[in-house]
C-alpha cells in the first residue's frame, strides 16, 4: 500500500488532542499548536520529525525507505517513499511527536495510553 496524505492525517488524528490543520498550503495535523510532520509536494513524500541523531541511523540502517533532501538535510526530520514506510513505523514516530509537543496538561490525561500503544 502505497501512503497517502489523507492516510497520514487519519492515523495523526487517532492521537488525543490533535487536530486538522494546514501547513505551508498542504493539510496537516498539529497537536499543541505544532505540526506533526510535513508533505513534501515536490517529492510527494512524507516529512517526518525527529532529532539527527535517529534520522542519521534511518538513513543509514533503510536508505531504500528513508532519504533527505538538500533543503531538508538541516532540519530534524527525515523523508520516506510513500510505497515503503511501514504504518506501524509511522504510528510510532507520530506517538513519539506526540509525546515530545502536547501540552502537560493533555500528557498528564494520556501519556500512559499513548506509550503502551
Amino acid at each position: 500500500m502505497s501512503l497517502t496524505l489523507q492516510r497520514l492525517c487519519e492515523l495523526a488524528l487517532e492521537l488525543p488532542g490533535t487536530e486538522a490543520a494546514e501547513s505551508w498550503g498542504a493539510p496537516n495535523v498539529k497537536v499543541g499548536k505544532k505540526a506533526m510532520f510535513y508533505w513534501n509536494p515536490k517529492r510527494d513524500a512524507p516529512v517526518f520529525k525527529m532529532d539527527f541523531e535517529t534520522r542519521d541511523f534511518y538513513l543509514e540502517a533503510d536508505p531504500e525507505t528513508f532519504f533527505t533532501t538538500d533543503h531538508h538535510r538541516n532540519w530534524p526530520c527525515i523523508l520516506a517513499h510513500k510505497d515503503r514506510i511501514d504504518e506501524e513505523w509511522i504510528r510510532g514516530n507520530l506517538r513519539q511527536v506526540w509525546l515530545k509537543q502536547a501540552p502537560k496538561s493533555l500528557l498528564k490525561v494520556h501519556e500512559a495510553d499513548i506509550r503502551s500503544r
